[in-house]
C-alpha cells in the first residue's frame, strides 16, 4: 500500500471527552472516529488492526474444532422470553419494536439464539460435540459509555457456545477452548493473566477471565507471586483468619463521636487503627407477587471490618440474597436502627434484623461501632457478651494486598488489568430452559451441556494501547500493527535514486509477504516520523540520498531510541530477523 492511495488522519490533540490513553491514541492515529456516545467509525487504518485481530482468533478457534457461522444482530424476543432474559437482563439489552409491535432485541450475545439453532439440528449423540462461533456486532446499551472502543455500546465480539452430551465432555470442550484463549493471546504478544472468575449474568459454574494487564484496567487482578493462582476480584476467596479470636480487655462503652460518621473519621478521633472499628451495611430483600409488587421486605444489617469493602457477588450467593438485593431505604434504617446512616450498629436495635459478620468480623475483640444514635459509637464490643454470636459468618469482603493466598503458597498481589476474553461453563441452564435435547445411546432425550467463550474483537486493540506506548504514540505488537513495517523516502520527489530504492524495497518487502507501507507523500522527515510513530508502526526504514551514496540505509524499530544503518543489500534479511526475534 502507498501512503498517497490511503487515508492517513493523524491529529496534533486528542479529543476533550478522551480520558484513557489508548482512546486519545486511536483518535489521534485516525484509527477511530466517533459517531455518538459509545459509537464509533472503524476508519481505514482501524479496520486493519482488527482485520488482523479478527484473523488470528479466526485461525486458532478453526483450529481448535470449532464452526464459524453467522447469527442476526436482531433477534426476536421470543426467543429472550424463553430464557426470561427478556426481563431480567436490564437496560443493556436494547429493545426495540417493529412496525407491526413486535419486540426485538439487538444481540449482546447469542445464547438464545444458537441454542434454538442446535435444537432443530442436533437430534442424536452422535452428532456431537459440536462448537459453533461467530464475529459479530454486539450492542449493549451501557449507562456510560467511556473509554473509547474499551466500553463502548457498539462492538465487535467472537462468541463461541459449545454443546456435549454429558458434563464430562463438555468441560473437556471447555478446557479445549482455555487452551486456544492461551494460543491467541500469545500470539498477539501481550501481557496477560488467566484468572478465576465469577460467571455473572449469563450463569454456569467455572469461569475464566483472560486479562491484559495494564494501569488503567478497569478490573482489580487479585494473584499469588509464589504459586498459579489468579483470580478476579469478584471471585477471590478472602480466608478466615487463622488466629483465634482474642479474650475481651475493655468495658462495652458508649463513646461521643460529634460529627465523625464515618470508620476513618472515628478511628482518626479515638487515635485507635481502623482495623478496629466495624462499619454497618444495611440491605433489603424483597418478595414481590405476579405484578411485580413488594409484598414483604427483609432488611439485613452486614458487618465488615472498617477498612474492608463488600463485595457484592459474593453477598449475592448467601442464602436469602440469590434472587437479588438492595440497599435499604432511609425509612427501613429509621425503623429498625432509629438512626441515620453513619452511626448504625447491631446493638440497642428497634427491630430485629438478619445478621450476617464477615469471617474477619467474626473473631474480633474490642471492636467498635455506631451505638444507633447520632453523634456516639460504642466501643469495646465483644461477640457473646455484649450481643449473639453471629448466626452466619461469610466471606463477604474484596480480598486486599497482603491476605493469605487461597491455595496456602503464600500472600495476594494486586494489579490491574483489562477483561479481552471469558470462557464459561454454562450446563443446561440454557438447554433446560428452551427444551434442547438429544437422544443418548438408550433413545432417551437428555439436555445438552453448553459452554461459551467471548472475546472482544474491538476491545483488544485499545487494551494492546494501554500496554503499548510511549510520549510519541502507539507500539503495536507486530501480530496486530495496522502495517508491519513502513519506508519513509526522503525527497522522494526530488531524488530519482531515493525513489528508485524506495520504489526496490517496498517491492521486495511485499514479495517477501511483509504487511508494508510506502510512505510517498513528500512530507518533510520530521512531519513523516511523527506520523508514523504516532501510528505506531514497529519497523521503519529510511532512505535518504546521503545514506545511498555509502550503500546505506537506516533501520529503527518503534521500541529503539536511534536508527541502525544497514547496508542496502542487507536490509530485507536485517527486517526480517527483528520480525522473527
Amino acid at each position: 500500500m502507498k501512503a498517497s492511495q490511503f487515508l492517513i488522519s493523524t491529529l496534533k490533540e486528542a479529543p476533550a471527552d478522551a480520558e484513557v490513553v489508548s482512546h486519545k491514541l486511536m483518535t489521534r492515529a485516525g484509527l477511530i472516529k466517533k459517531l455518538g456516545a459509545g459509537i464509533y467509525n472503524y476508519m481505514p487504518m482501524g479496520l486493519r488492526v482488527i482485520r488482523k485481530v479478527e484473523a488470528i482468533v479466526r485461525e486458532e478457534m478453526n483450529r481448535a474444532g470449532a464452526i464459524e457461522m453467522t447469527m442476526p444482530v436482531v433477534q426476536p424476543a421470543e426467543l429472550w422470553q424463553e430464557t426470561d432474559r427478556f426481563d431480567k437482563m436490564g437496560p443493556e439489552l436494547l429493545r426495540i419494536k417493529d412496525r407491526h409491535g413486535r419486540d426485538f432485541v439487538i444481540q449482546p450475545t447469542s445464547e438464545e439464539v444458537v441454542t434454538d439453532v442446535v435444537r432443530q439440528e442436533v437430534r442424536s449423540y452422535k452428532q456431537l460435540p459440536k462448537n459453533f462461533y461467530q464475529i459479530q456486532t454486539k450492542f449493549r446499551d451501557e449507562r456510560r459509555p467511556r473509554f473509547g472502543l474499551m466500553r463502548g455500546r457498539e462492538f465487535t465480539m467472537k462468541d463461541a457456545y459449545s454443546f456435549d452430551r454429558d458434563m464430562v465432555s463438555a468441560k473437556a470442550s471447555y478446557q479445549v477452548m482455555a487452551a486456544a484463549y492461551r494460543k491467541i493471546f500469545d500470539r498477539f504478544g501481550l501481557t496477560y493473566r488467566a484468572v478465576a472468575a465469577d460467571s455473572g449474568a449469563i450463569g454456569g459454574d467455572l469461569s475464566e477471565e483472560f486479562q491484559v494487564i495494564a494501569a488503567t484496567g478497569e478490573d482489580a487482578i487479585v494473584y499469588c507471586p509464589t504459586s498459579n493462582y489468579a483470580a478476579n476480584m469478584e471471585k477471590a476467596e478472602a480466608l478466615a483468619p487463622s488466629q483465634p479470636r482474642g479474650a475481651a480487655a475493655q468495658a462495652l462503652t458508649k463513646t461521643a463521636t460529634p460529627g465523625k460518621s464515618t470508620c476513618e473519621d472515628v478511628a482518626a478521633l479515638l487515635n485507635v487503627p481502623l482495623s478496629t472499628t466495624v462499619k454497618s451495611l444495611v440491605l433489603a430483600t424483597d418478595v414481590l407477587n405476579e405484578h411485580g409488587e413488594i409484598v414483604t421486605s427483609k432488611v439485613w444489617l452486614l458487618l465488615l471490618r472498617g477498612d474492608h469493602d463488600m463485595n457484592e457477588v459474593k453477598v449475592g450467593k448467601l442464602p436469602g440474597m440469590e434472587g437479588g438485593f438492595r440497599f435499604a431505604t432511609l425509612g427501613e434504617i429509621e425503623e429498625h436502627f432509629g438512626c441515620k446512616p453513619g452511626y448504625l450498629g447491631p446493638l440497642n436495635l428497634k427491630k430485629p434484623v438478619h445478621l450476617v459478620a464477615d469471617r474477619d468480623v467474626a473473631v474480633m475483640a474490642d471492636w467498635i461501632c455506631g451505638a444507633n444514635e447520632v453523634d456516639f459509637h460504642i466501643t469495646g464490643v465483644n461477640w457473646g457478651r455484649d450481643l449473639p454470636e453471629p448466626a452466619l459468618v461469610a466471606d463477604i469482603r474484596n480480598v486486599v494486598a497482603g491476605d493469605a493466598s487461597p491455595d496456602g503458597q503464600g500472600t495476594l498481589a494486586i494489579e490491574r488489568g483489562i477483561e479481552v476474553g471469558h470462557v464459561f461453563y454454562l450446563g443446561t441452564k440454557y438447554s433446560k430452559a428452551m427444551n434442547a435435547t438429544f437422544l443418548d445411546e438408550t433413545g432417551k432425550p437428555q439436555f445438552l451441556e453448553m459452554g461459551c467463550y467471548g472475546i472482544g474483537i474491538t476491545r483488544l486493540p485499545a487494551a494492546a494501547i494501554e500496554q503499548n506506548h510511549d510520549e510519541r504514540g502507539i507500539i503495536w505488537p507486530d501480530a496486530i500493527a495496522p502495517f508491519t513495517a513502513v519506508v519513509c523516502p526522503i525527497g522522494m520527489d526530488r531524488s530519482e535514486a531515493v525513489k528508485v530504492e524506495a520504489e526496490r524495497i517496498y517491492a521486495a518487502l511485499l514479495a517477501a509477504g511483509v504487511d508494508v507501507m510506502l510512505d510517498d507523500r513528500g512530507e518533510r522527515p520530521g512531519a513523516m516520523f511523527a506520523d508514523w510513530e504516532l501510528i505506531g508502526v514497529p519497523h521503519r526504514i529510511t532512505i535518504g540520498d546521503k545514506g545511498l551514496k555509502e550503500g546505506l540505509v537506516e533501520y529503527q524499530h518503534r521500541r529503539d531510541t536511534e536508527a541502525t544503518k544497514v547496508a542496502v543489500a542487507d536490509i530485507l534479511a536485517h527486517i526480517q530477523t527483528r520480525m522473527a526475534g
